[in-house]
């Protein structure tokens, strides 16, 4: 509860531990990490659970980082040769919480929205943490039970929902974006 602060330390020492050591299994395995944010020095709490903002390339999918959900702020990138192969990569994991594709080719982002088994689909952003106003949309072995726990998905028991948000820029914008939610009136 830091004014100005943007992300928070993991729930538990365990958590911690878990984060770092996955990021390690990664550089154990080949990966590259770009960005290693594992025990950080953080004024005014020496103890805490944090783990920086970490960025591990050259993933491949048998590693452990990619078959195991880290629950920390690490991003795991994969390549793939074409966008078949990346969304059949993404299938092919029991996971299913989130992936993004960054494009400017509306018919791949269609493609990739439509195709992709995640429950939070980002198109030119990265995933999407939906708030309170959305349903936590995990899929497959990210998702526990038969309820969603946000909004109204707890009230829909039989339908798999898919949150796509997507974001085109362009120099020429002929008016400014509204970006606030819009109301509705239910009558």
């Amino acid at each position: 509860m830091v004014e100005g602060a943007d992300l928070g330390p993991l729930i538990s020492v365990e958590a911690r531990d878990r984060a770092n050591d996955l990021i390690q299994s990664a550089i154990d395995e080949g990966a590259d990490v770009v960005l290693d944010g594992r025990n950080p020095k953080i004024e005014g709490f020496p103890k805490g659970n944090f783990v920086g903002p970490t960025v591990v390339a050259n993933v491949k999918t048998d590693m452990k980082i990619y078959t195991e959900e880290v629950f920390g702020p690490v991003l795991c990138c994969a390549t793939a040769d074409s966008l078949d192969e990346g969304v059949q990569m993404i299938n092919d994991n029991p996971y299913g919480n989130g992936a993004a594709i960054f494009t400017q080719d509306g018919s791949s982002a269609r493609k990739f929205t439509n195709d992709v088994h995640a429950g939070q689909v980002g198109v030119n952003m990265p995933i999407p943490v939906p708030i309170p106003q959305f349903s936590f949309t995990g899929s497959r072995g990210s998702f526990a039970g038969d309820l969603n726990f946000y909004g109204e998905a707890g009230v829909h028991f039989f339908t798999q929902y898919k949150t796509v948000m997507t974001s085109w820029k362009s120099s020429e914008v002929p008016e400014p974006v509204q970006t606030t939610f819009p109301t509705f009136e239910m009558k």
